[in-house]
């Protein structure tokens, strides 16, 4: 790999990484979904799997708009967290135990894709890139609400099944 000259290239590096990311969760999600036996974690995982396929269109949008290709780059950082996750899938647990379990491995993916959509929102922006911004601060938004709607499962139900 060259190396990055500057923060337009670090833009192209991280969208590349971002949309490596939401590809190997469009494969991931199901399998979570499967294993939820929540009903309300099930949809949850549903849900979000729906608003990935929209993601990952959102950024080849945006690579469209840079004049980019979104490549055929490996987030090495989602393949861990995806595999923690599956870790968790194979897991001999409770099946209130396993969501709970699942919650957290989903999170993780959440909050690192919190961190990476903002981070690129932020590049995009510095770069005056604004219809780019915009979109990416759009799927952030989303990001953010699926992580909330977790938290809010765990905390309200989730959790305690888990601990008796």
């Amino acid at each position: 790999m060259s190396k990055l000259k500057n923060l337009d290239e670090l833009l192209q590096h991280e969208l590349k990484d971002l949309y490596s990311a939401e590809k190997q969760l469009l494969e991931a999600l199901p399998k979570m979904a499967a294993k939820a036996s929540d009903p309300k974690l099930k949809q949850a995982f549903e849900s979000h799997l729906e608003e990935t396929k929209v993601q990952k269109e959102r950024l080849e949008k945006v690579c469209d708009l840079l004049g980019i290709s979104p490549g055929r780059m490996k987030c090495k950082a989602m393949e861990g967290l995806i595999e923690e996750g599956e870790d968790m899938i194979d897991e001999k647990a409770t099946p209130e135990t396993k969501d709970a379990g699942l919650i957290a491995s989903a999170q993780r993916i959440e909050h690192y894709e919190i961190s990476g959509y903002g981070t690129a929102a932020h590049f995009a922006e510095f770069l005056g890139h604004a219809e780019a911004a915009k979109i990416l601060n759009e799927t952030l938004q989303e990001e953010q609400n699926a992580d909330t709607k977790l938290n809010k499962l765990a905390k309200s139900s989730i959790n305690r099944k888990a601990a008796q």
